[in-house]
């Protein structure tokens, strides 16, 4: 096993039986798993052990599935590398010595090792499809609501969803078919709309043909040469199988990775702010009184990134600057759920390279923060929008493997997983 995908390995067995007998899972280690150490990645968790499974771990164990580990991330999910772990970073069993992206990153290594059959992730902002496009397996993040977030430890809470990781196309959608489905511990499942399938997994046929594929301009704009070379076979590939292409465009999209970034630094710094040494963190021997104490658990606990998004987060929100910075992300947002809503008016489905380059070399990005937030500039509109998307393989550049993305409207799976099956 390779356990620089794992922070804590485990095998905890089914409580009972169904579709997943027999699978091996890894789970990422923001997901609570009772009695199994829970870390986010950092410091400050290093040794908390969840006295409750979340809703999507107790759906997996039911299925029959078998848990063997809480897999490596960014910390608090906080990164595109899985370098800003507390614990190491992961190297790319597709790619050795470039990163497995992230935050993810050890559930897709896992998964392209052979360390687990599937595995579980988070998507805040490509958080699932980068490492699935970086490790060369498949990765879905669903419709928000579909999959309940209750365990999740939360890092934006209105951007973020639980996906699954898997070899296949066939395998991602059967693990989705356990994992969704309305919660009544979390207020923000919704149940999908009439004619929704009964199982996503049936609808990974390939059958491709009469949909319309649209392309949107602003997604291959900065591409790298061989990732778009790769995604212009994968759509060849498409249109030999029956569907059509057309040119669409986004224009939000140009302001959606600020847009991303304003507000899930905002929410983060809300989120965080319960991790003050009283209830969770290392011990610290500061002097002086509570902000002290406070300060120095923070200090010793969080690592660089994480600061980093946790003082820009409460700048956006603080008295003066609110207005100028918060209120206008959410404007952003909305133009781009409205620039989603009218291609969907024209086309079935949305495609574009997952990730604009082939995997980074470890450490590569790790003096370039900007670098890192703008190579999500393909994935984080679809979190803005609450859309469903599948990262599929498509090949290989000489830097590693690449991703084609495929978005669909709200609750749209059925149609992604059609569409990605016909590619992977």
């Amino acid at each position: 096993m390779s356990t620089s995908a794992f922070i804590t390995t485990a095998e905890v067995g089914p409580t009972g039986s169904g579709p997943l007998d027999g699978v091996t899972v890894g789970v990422k280690d923001n997901i609570s798993t009772a009695g199994v150490r829970t870390t986010c990645g950092s410091a400050m968790l290093e040794g908390y052990v969840p006295p409750y499974d979340a809703t999507v771990v107790e759906r997996l164990k039911a299925a029959g599935a078998t848990v063997v580990g809480k897999t490596n991330m960014d910390e608090f999910g906080m990164g595109t590398t899985t370098e800003t772990s507390a614990f190491g970073p992961t190297d790319n069993p597709a790619a050795p010595g470039r990163v497995p992206g992230g935050s993810s990153g050890g559930s897709a290594a896992a998964v392209a090792a052979g360390d687990a059959d599937v595995a579980l992730g988070s998507d805040t902002g490509g958080s699932v499809r980068c490492p699935a496009a970086f490790c060369g397996v498949v990765g879905i993040k669903p419709t928000y609501g579909l999959v309940s977030r209750y365990g999740l430890v939360a890092y934006a809470n209105s951007l973020e969803q639980i996906g699954p990781l898997a070899p296949t196309v066939e395998a991602a959608a059967e693990l989705l078919d356990v994992i969704a489905g309305v919660d009544e511990r979390d207020a923000t499942t919704r149940a999908p709309p009439a004619g929704a399938p009964d199982s996503y997994a049936d609808a990974a046929d390939g059958d491709v043909d009469g949909l319309t594929v649209g392309v949107p301009t602003e997604l291959l704009e900065g591409v790298d040469e061989g990732v778009e070379a790769a995604f212009d076979e994968a759509l060849e590939s498409l249109r030999d199988r029956g569907a059509t292409t057309e040119t669409v465009s986004l224009p939000s999209v140009e302001t959606a990775v600020q847009a991303y970034y304003v507000i899930a630094m905002s929410e983060a710094s809300s989120n965080l702010a319960r991790f003050d040494g009283v209830r969770y963190g290392p011990a610290t021997e500061a002097d002086g009184d509570w902000n002290d104490a406070f300060a120095a658990v923070r200090e010793e606990g969080f690592g660089e990134e994480v600061k980093r998004r946790i003082l820009l987060g409460t700048y956006a929100l603080s008295a003066g600057y609110h207005d100028d910075y918060y209120a206008k992300a959410q404007d952003a947002r909305a133009w781009v759920k409205r620039d989603f809503e009218e291609a969907f008016e024209a086309v079935d489905v949305l495609a574009s390279p997952t990730m604009p380059v082939p995997p980074f070399e470890l450490g590569e990005s790790l003096e370039d923060p900007l670098q890192m937030y703008l190579a999500d500039a393909n994935t984080v509109p679809v979190n803005l929008a609450n859309l469903p998307a599948i990262s599929v393989p498509a090949g290989e550049t000489d830097g590693g493997p690449v991703g084609v993305q495929l978005v669909g409207p709200a609750f749209g799976e059925e149609t992604i997983v059609r569409a990605g099956s016909a590619l992977a």
